[in-house]
């Protein structure tokens, strides 16, 4: 049987606009091939796509969604039905949300689909036998039937390595590998997703496997199947240092075999309390790390549940400066306890501090987080327009200011931090400090920044003018 999956795009423009990083598609896809189906994947942010001649010889359409591509792949449900085609969803979105997108679908697998995929294939196959698939909903007479959920898979390295061929176009579109090497998170950060997915106990790969990651990875850099020849490693994991043990192992045999691409990867500030991993990070040719810092609101961090204070964030960030990598800061406005002001201090901290790049996210009520069902009891979500849930538009009523400003100074922010003027500032104060190149490359990011901002504005500018006058 074909077996056609699809991940959307989110709609509009924002910060990682240029930065396309498939995900359980890639690995559905190649668990389905191992298991002997024919599978094509279409990635729309890699590249617009005739829908009616992709799913043309499918048997089945499987549409993963997060929630800000939920609009767009319940629409693709539904034209994939109209053209008589059977579809199922899986994905964040859906796994919160299943009686919903089972208005759109013919069935939806919820959770890590890993271990149900084949199963449901088999069922799908034969007609039968829905029933006895974890995590599935599908109609039984009628009726919506949701099976309980399926266990999280406790060993990675029974999965497949991803086959990146899978994916139409990725050979000439994509800029950076994405690189798993665990999951789950023991963190329980209020309006996160994460945990509501892939739990709370983390599970790792084995060394080896990450390693022979890296070297498919330099194949395909050899052989100029990486966009314009970049050599980029992303590790996508939800926490990439978790387990400081296994990273500084992992590093070690990284330098010691030549498997250095840059690289960069989602970590907690704690690593700055590790200076021997900082270290062999930074040798390892580690460029930057992605921090969620959250806030500097003291009360914030409170409530938002993230066991750090703004103290720990600024020594932190000084040490792991000091040892060569750049941050990314991950700041999440809009709390109860937040206010103009908290914003205006946002971007003044990061300045301060000499972050390289940030993201000032709007607080975001994601179906199956504590922040949506608390705001939903409240009465406070105004707008359940999915695509609008991407953190870069207000959708509920902040308590110490109106809807209007929080999208406007948060917005205001990006604008603020990324300005031509204090990039070339810092460009120009940098240029005796090595490597050169590295600043060179900021530089260039802040100012692609304040390019997609400015869109951003001026795309936005309707929504914006609503919100004046609401909560």
């Amino acid at each position: 049987m074909k077996i056609v999956l699809i991940e959307p795009a989110p709609d509009g423009v924002h910060v990682f606009t240029d930065i396309c990083m498939p995900r359980g598609v890639l690995i559905l896809g190649s668990i389905l091939k191992l298991g002997g189906y024919d599978v094509e994947i279409y990635c729309e942010a890699l590249g617009e796509f005739d829908l009616k001649e992709a799913v043309k010889s499918a048997d089945i359409v499987g549409v993963s969604v997060i929630t800000p591509t939920a609009k767009k792949g319940y629409e693709v449900a539904r034209a994939c039905r109209g053209l008589g085609k059977k579809v199922v969803m899986g994905g964040p979105h859906v796994t919160a949300l299943p009686d919903e997108a089972m208005e759109y679908a013919d069935f939806v697998l919820c959770g890590e689909a890993d271990k149900s995929i084949i199963p449901f294939m088999k069922a799908f196959e034969k007609g039968e036998g829905f029933e006895n698939v974890p995590g599935l909903s599908f109609r039984k007479n009628g009726q919506i039937s949701h099976n309980g959920r399926t266990a999280f898979v406790m060993d990675l390295d029974n999965l497949p390595y991803i086959d990146f061929s899978l994916i139409k176009g990725y050979t000439k579109k994509i800029s950076v590998t994405p690189v798993m090497t665990s999951r789950g998170c023991p963190y329980n950060c209020t309006f996160c997703s994460v945990t509501g997915m892939f739990g709370h106990k983390y599970r790792f790969t084995c060394q080896e496997r990450t390693l022979q990651f890296l070297r498919d990875h330099r194949e395909l850099q050899k052989k100029g199947g990486v966009k314009d020849g970049l050599d980029w490693v992303f590790f996508y994991d939800d926490n990439f240092t978790a387990d400081k043990k296994r990273v500084k192992a992992l590093c070690k045999e990284m330098i010691s075999t030549g498997l250095t691409p840059t690289w960069a990867g989602q970590f907690h500030i704690d690593i700055a309390k590790d200076p021997e991993l900082l270290s062999l990070m930074k040798q390892a040719n580690c460029f930057i790390g992605c921090i969620g810092l959250e806030s500097i609101n003291p009360r914030t961090l409170e409530i938002y549940n993230k066991k750090q204070t703004v103290e720990e964030m600024e020594r932190g960030i000084k040490a792991i400066q000091d040892n060569g990598i750049k941050i990314h800061g991950m700041f999440v406005l809009g709390s109860d306890l937040d206010t103009v002001d908290t914003i205006e201090a946002t971007w003044k901290f990061a300045r301060k501090n000499k972050l390289a790049s940030v993201q000032f996210l709007i607080l975001t009520p994601l179906p199956g987080t504590k922040t949506f069902n608390d705001l939903e009891k409240e009465g406070r979500i105004k707008n359940k327009d999915w695509s609008l849930y991407d953190a870069h538009h207000a959708v509920f009523e902040p308590k110490l200011m109106s809807m209007y400003e929080l999208q406007y100074h948060t917005i205001n922010a990006m604008k603020k931090f990324y300005s031509p003027v204090y990039t070339v500032y810092d460009l120009v104060t940098s240029l005796f400090s090595k490597p050169i190149r590295d600043n060179i490359q900021v530089a260039a990011w802040r100012l692609r920044a304040f390019k997609i901002i400015r869109s951003f504005v001026k795309d936005n500018k309707a929504f914006t003018e609503s919100l004046k006058g609401r909560g």
